[in-house]
Formats: C-alpha cells, structure tokens, sequence
C-alpha cells in the first residue's frame, strides 16, 4: 500500500492525525525533502527507510514503491502542503494504476492556508471579495493560456500565487495589465507556518521590492487583493442576530 500524505504548510505539529499515524507505520518514506520539514521525519519508526525525492526522478521514486510494494512495506509519499496541489501525484498515481498497486490520498494544510493564518487574514470577505484563485506563474512547467494571470486578474477576485517568487516584476505587470490598479494590497509570505517564517504586506507595484528588501528569493508565495488589508467589509449575515437560520431564529 502506498499512502500519499500531504505534510501540512510547514510546522510538524500541522499534519493531520492521520497523516501522523501513518508516517508513525510507515516501512518507507519517501518525502518531497525540497519543501517537507524534515523535523516531521522524527515521527517515522525505528528502521524505516527513508528517501529525499528532491534527488530523484519519478522512474526512481516509482522504483522504491514497487520494490516495496513486492516485499510487502507499506510506503508513505509525503508531500509539502497538501498533495492535490503543485503535487505532481496524478504521474504517480497512474504507474501505480498500471502496476495494480493500491493507493490512497490523505489531505493537508496547504501553504495558502498557513499564510492566511500568517497574516490573521479571511480569503472571502463580503463585499471584497468571494471568490480565490491559486495559480502560478509560468516557467519550466507552463501554465495555459485560458488560465493567464491578466485573465484572473480581471476578475478582482483574491488570488493566491505560487511558485513564482523568482518572477514578481513580471507578475506585477501582469497583474496591473489584467485590471488590479498598481496600489492594489498585496503580501508576500515566505516559508508559512516555518520557525523563520516572515510576511510583508506591500502592493501589487510594489511586490518585487518588497522581496527584495525582505531577500525573500523562494519558498514563497503571493496573496493579492483587498482583503490582505480588510478594512472595509460588510457584517456576515449568518451570525447577524436579524438572520434565520436552520439553528436560531432571528432576535430583532
């Protein structure tokens, strides 16, 4: 059996209970070492195997979950965040298909999340903004056209984007060219949830300095939009005491 683990934003302490138990069993582990925290090793058992896939190819990571699968071990495939994104798993998960190896996939929490958390920020505000879009820029892996950053950006919705800190006065271009005005809030969170964590809140103008002045190089990710700064935003209806709901009748 091969588990696929998400190992959270960064803290160990942020992966599931699930995720725990299973690296606590694991026979192998095999972790994404360029992004996991490796302090979340410590929770695998004595003797397990232990791979960095930041060295390896796929053929060489599906060659370790066969060898282990054909001797019986039960493997965990540990990826930073949560696996379903920016996790290359779907390649991994169709050899498996091929080769009759069962699978599952256990959720975690993503950066995005952890960066919210960073900056005591809510992605959906009323009246700012419902909506959030993560996306990437494009580089060695290209992106699709119809999913263009000026695309999104015409939308004025949140949008949360990784894997692009080495591209920022060209994201900041985007942005502007697709509709988000130059002083449009934005942040900068750089290794969320991680003991050197740090944040930076400046504009969409302004982003590829702020990473600058901060040396913020990788290992980051880009918020933008009103609610970075939630200044203005209309109450929630749903715990407005003039609203019924399923649980409380309204009061005024």
């Amino acid at each position: 059996m091969v588990h696929f683990v998400g190992a959270g934003s960064g803290a160990p302490d942020l992966i599931t209970i699930r995720g725990k138990k299973l690296l606590e069993e694991a026979d192998v582990i095999i972790y994404a070492g360029s992004l996991v925290n490796p302090q979340l090793l410590a929770y695998g058992k004595e003797g397990c195997a232990v791979y960095n896939s930041a060295k390896m190819t796929l053929e060489e990571v599906l060659e370790v979950m066969s060898d282990a699968e054909a001797r019986g071990l039960t493997t965990v495939r540990l990826h930073t965040g949560d696996p379903c994104l920016y996790g290359a798993i779907r390649e991994q998960m169709d050899v498996l298909d091929e080769k009759g190896i069962a699978y599952d996939s256990t959720p975690g929490v993503s950066s995005f999340c952890g960066a919210a958390a960073a900056l005591d920020l809510e992605y959906t505000l009323p009246e700012v903004s419902q909506s959030v879009v993560i996306t990437r820029m494009a580089g060695r892996t290209p992106v699709p056209e119809k999913e263009s950053i000026e695309s999104f950006a015409a939308h004025q919705a949140t949008m949360v984007v990784f894997l692009s800190t080495t591209m920022l006065d060209e994201l900041s271009e985007r942005l502007i060219a697709g509709g988000y005005k130059a002083d449009t809030p934005a942040a900068i969170v750089y290794k969320a949830t991680w003991e050197d964590e740090k944040t930076a809140v400046c504009t969409v103008g302004t982003l590829a300095d702020t990473a600058r002045t901060n040396g913020i190089t990788k290992t980051a990710l880009m918020i933008i939009g009103d609610v970075v700064t939630h200044t203005k935003y209309d109450r929630s209806q749903l715990y407005h005491p003039a609203f019924t709901t399923e649980f409380r009748q309204a009061s005024e």
